[in-house]
């Protein structure tokens, strides 16, 4: 039986799949130690960001980005090794990338917001925010997304695009929150009175700020009470506590003063009428009521 390849064709072979195997070889060598060359290398980048001038949640930015673009070069570099033509390559890519880019226009847009909020810097990691309805502090910006962690510790995570469209409210630029309660008295009831046990209340609480000095306003005068705006200044951290704390206070010191806080009432009148009443003079009341 005579082999069917010619001594010729089993070295072609054989030197073909050595050739092939030390390519393999070589390109996984090449990524194992690539990754831990671009992984030492953003760690270095990030430390030397730290260092400078540069707002933190920027570098931090920064050197994720550069550790992505890094990756991509080094993948890149693998399939020339691999014996891939550059050029079908980077036609395949350039088709494939924007085929990627149709489909991912919305995490395109989260990298695009992303970008955005470390270049505007609306907040920055560790602040106090609320967004989209949602208020934690911020843990960290990433290219597609921002977490935040809740007052309850849930952690929430929202897309980049969500939080450049919508509205954000930075509590912590200030060391200082306005504390705001807004509560009704009766109309029979003294203004000035309500004011002085309300200014007490506030004044013996060491938390409150002296400054701006707290102050108690006539807002409204509404339907059922009159709106008394009570308006005080505290340290961020105290802003919960100091705010639950007047509700409660206020509300006994103005019960045992009889000063009455009101809730919206409506007077019902039922009319009646005699049997004896003839129906066509009826039908023009049953017409109403309808």
């Amino acid at each position: 039986m005579h082999d069917w390849l010619t001594l010729a064709e089993r070295n072609d072979w054989i030197d073909l799949a050595a050739g092939v195997g030390m390519r393999l070889v070589g390109a996984l060598v090449l990524l194992f130690a690539g990754m831990k060359i671009v992984g030492w290398i953003a760690d270095a980048a990030g430390r030397a960001l730290a260092r400078t001038r540069i707002e933190p949640t920027a570098a931090l930015f920064l050197a994720r980005v550069a550790q992505t673009g890094l990756q991509i070069v080094l993948l890149l570099a693998v399939v020339q090794l691999l014996g891939v033509p550059m050029t079908s390559m980077l036609a395949v890519l350039g088709a494939a990338g924007l085929a990627i880019g149709l489909a991912l226009k919305d995490s395109l847009s989260n990298i695009a917001s992303g970008v955005m909020l470390v270049a505007l810097r609306p907040f920055r990691v560790g602040d106090i925010v609320t967004i989209h309805g949602v208020t934690g502090s911020v843990e960290f910006i990433n290219i597609f997304q921002t977490r935040l962690r809740g007052a309850d510790n849930q952690t929430v995570t929202l897309p980049n695009a969500l939080i450049t469209a919508d509205s954000i409210v930075n509590l912590t630029p200030d060391t200082r929150r306005r504390v705001e309660l807004v509560l009704g008295i009766g109309y029979d009831d003294d203004i000035d009175r309500a004011r002085a046990i309300v200014m007490e209340i506030l004044t013996s609480d060491p938390r409150i700020l002296g400054e701006p000095a707290p102050d108690v306003l006539v807002y409204e005068l509404a339907d059922s009470s009159v709106k008394l705006g009570i308006r005080c200044h505290v340290a961020n951290a105290d802003w919960f506590a100091v705010k639950c704390d007047l509700t409660e206070r206020i509300k006994k010191a103005f019960d045992a003063a009889g000063i009455t806080i009101p809730y919206p009432q409506r007077d019902t009148h039922v009319y009646t009428h005699d049997a004896r009443t003839p129906a066509a003079a009826r039908a023009p009341e049953a017409a109403r009521a309808h």
